[in-house]
């Protein structure tokens, strides 16, 4: 291939992260690959933040980027073990030659956070990360600390924008009140600060059809008894409760009373669930399952003071 085609077919990298739900003590990985494989790459990462005159900055000006590589890398990147502070968008790009020739960047992928945080929380209103069509849903950032610059975001498949737009949403306080939503308002949802940091993310799905399954929005701890509802949006038009429940596609359990109780969640519960009855499927929901050794540690760490918490509530700026 010329020079010239080559840099035709290599204009954007591509990027892949795994996993992208961090669990505490998880190490993260960031891969970076071009379209035509060629000796002399080059990969370079960065980390966005809310855009900033002056800095490096995405094509459309939403986001700035900091380098985390000066030299560049390989096609990877590891984070161990990654952390809060880890959590956020990230872009990579490719480099070779002298002068540099530079791709452009990668379309930006997330790190979230399930497990909520002392400085800032993201919560719902409904106890469950599915949700029916039509209905009202208010999500709250719960902050401590210099909330300035706070807003609500959300990820879905056609990009990153407002958690709270004002055609849909309204701001009383501290929580934006969504009403109607529709299938187009699945996504992740978080709270984003002016300087970067990140709240946990909920996954939040609108389901069109008549059964959802209520299942716990946040990680739950080894030990801990979790129960799983099927629900149904017509409730009182039948009385038949009975449900299956499934744990990655596999049926667990049948229950007449249309719920299922695990009385000590273990590790090996961790998965994606879901119900059916004769009112219909509801969709897959990830349960995650803090281990104990892993719950002991944080416990650990804030008990001896080298995780120090702040309890000044303050009021959350949703631009």
């Amino acid at each position: 291939l010329s020079d010239v085609s080559y840099r035709e077919e290599t204009l954007t990298a591509v990027l892949s992260i795994s996993p992208q739900w961090l669990n505490p003590g998880d190490s993260v990985n960031l891969s970076c690959k071009v379209k035509v494989s060629s000796a002399g790459w080059r990969f370079f990462w960065y980390k966005m933040f809310p855009y900033r005159a002056g800095s490096p900055s995405l094509l459309d000006m939403s986001y700035s980027v900091e380098l985390l590589s000066e030299n560049g890398t390989e096609e990877s990147y590891n984070m161990s073990p990654a952390g809060s502070a880890d959590t956020g968008g990230y872009v990579c790009r490719a480099g070779r030659g002298d002068p540099v020739y530079y791709t452009d960047y990668s379309l930006t992928l997330y790190v979230y956070l399930s497990e909520l945080q002392a400085s800032v929380s993201l919560k719902i209103n409904l106890s469950r990360t599915q949700q029916f069509l039509w209905k009202t849903l208010s999500l709250s950032c719960e902050l401590k600390g210099n909330t300035t610059g706070w807003r609500l975001m959300r990820n879905t498949e056609t990009g990153v924008e407002s958690g709270c737009p004002s055609y849909q949403g309204s701001i009383t306080g501290t929580t934006c009140t969504r009403r109607s939503i529709y299938t187009g308002d699945s996504g992740v949802y978080w709270c984003e600060s002016g300087s970067g940091e990140y709240s946990n993310a909920v996954n939040i799905t609108v389901h069109a059809g008549d059964v959802i399954l209520e299942s716990p929005v946040h990680p739950v701890s080894e030990g801990e008894s979790v129960t799983l509802r099927c629900l149904y949006k017509h409730q009182g038009t039948n009385p038949n409760n009975k449900a299956d429940f499934y744990k990655d596609r596999v049926l667990i359990s049948s229950e007449t009373t249309g719920e299922m109780t695990i009385p000590e969640v273990s590790k090996s519960d961790e998965g994606f669930y879901k119900c059916t009855s004769d009112q219909g499927e509801s969709r897959e929901s990830w349960v995650t399952v803090r281990s104990e050794k892993t719950f002991k540690i944080i416990l650990n760490v804030v008990s001896t003071g080298m995780c120090p918490l702040v309890y000044l509530l303050s009021p959350l700026i949703l631009l």
